[in-house]
């Protein structure tokens, strides 16, 4: 029984990835058109579909809006009583069905065409009501479904989201859509917190700054650094310019080396020349300084090399930056 239960799952996923196969031999001049009618548009891309195919649409249209395509989703039902409203002229609307005569759908072309917005279908049957309706037909005909009935929409509900994955990707490229504008409209994801979050909104700064004087002696400095907490001090000017750090690390290897440590000024044993970074570089940059150079922590500084914060690797850890 396990087995028979593997070898009908293992089927499905075949006949599935077949499908997809032989997708790319349909990927042609029509989509091209497709392509370029999406690209020219000054308006919005209107997803359209009706059951099965209606989930597919919606899956489009957020893929879309998500990758640099503004795009939304209206259900057949709900446009025949208003919805309609929400397109104009400057619109394209993607039809999806795959017998291309969802009677639902075929009702609205009349609507759609006077608006004037362009149509791209995206259904099984080139000779179908959409597709002839339309000013660029997208083929994602399979032979069968992975239904052992051939009823159930299986393949064809997935060759026609990949067929949509194709459009959004290839539009995302010829757009030029970096992961920063990805990450715009993702502010609320992982992603988005790295690659937008700035050093200047997670570091320690002001009182919480462990700053202190050449001068002063390493056995002070050490309580500062206890106090701030960071595992670090940072030496500077009386006008706050940076001249250099010293670390946890840094105390490990001066009690390796010295043996009477109470004599000696944080400004003999820091370490010049730090790494440092500005304080409106994006955090993920605080972090590829950090593992490029091993270190827990780094100097935040204005275009002056005056200090303005400092950041670690827990700051950042608590920022879900890392």
């Amino acid at each position: 029984m396990t087995k028979a239960l593997v070898e009908i799952a293992k089927t499905v996923i075949q006949s599935e990835a077949d499908s997809i196969v032989k997708l790319k031999d349909r990927v042609d001049q029509n989509f091209v058109d497709a392509c370029i009618l999406l690209q020219a548009c000054q308006g919005k891309v209107v997803l359209i579909g009706m059951g099965k195919s209606g989930h597919i649409a919606r899956k489009i249209a957020a893929t879309l809006a998500s990758t640099g395509t503004p795009a939304f989703f209206v259900h057949p039902g709900e446009a025949g009583h208003g919805d309609l409203g929400m397109i104009d002229d400057n619109d394209v609307v993607i039809l999806v069905s795959y017998s291309g005569e969802a009677e639902e759908i075929s009702q609205l072309l009349p609507s759609i065409h006077s608006m004037g917005a362009q149509i791209i279908s995206m259904t099984g049957n080139s000779k179908s009501t959409l597709a002839l309706a339309s000013n660029t037909h997208l083929d994602v005909s399979v032979a069968q479904e992975a239904c052992p009935h051939n009823l159930t929409p299986t393949s064809s509900t997935t060759v026609a989201l990949v067929m949509g994955d194709a459009l959004a990707i290839t539009l995302l490229n010829a757009r030029g859509f970096t992961p920063q504008d990805f990450a715009r409209s993702h502010p609320s994801g992982a992603l988005g917190r790295r690659l937008l979050t700035l050093v200047s909104t997670i570091m320690k700064s002001g009182s919480d700054t462990p700053i202190v004087a050449p001068n002063m002696l390493l056995l002070d400095a050490l309580l500062v650094m206890s106090e701030k907490a960071l595992g670090m001090v940072l030496i500077a000017e009386s006008d706050n310019t940076l001249l250099g750090i010293f670390t946890d690390g840094d105390l490990r290897r001066v009690l390796e080396n010295n043996t009477n440590i109470s004599v000696l000024s944080i400004g003999e044993v820091m370490t010049i020349q730090c790494q440092s970074i500005e304080a409106e570089k994006p955090a993920m940059a605080a972090v590829e300084m950090m593992d490029e150079h091993n270190l827990n922590s780094l100097p935040v500084v204005n275009t002056n090399n005056k200090i303005v914060g400092a950041i670690n690797m827990h700051t950042l850890m608590q920022a879900k930056i890392v």
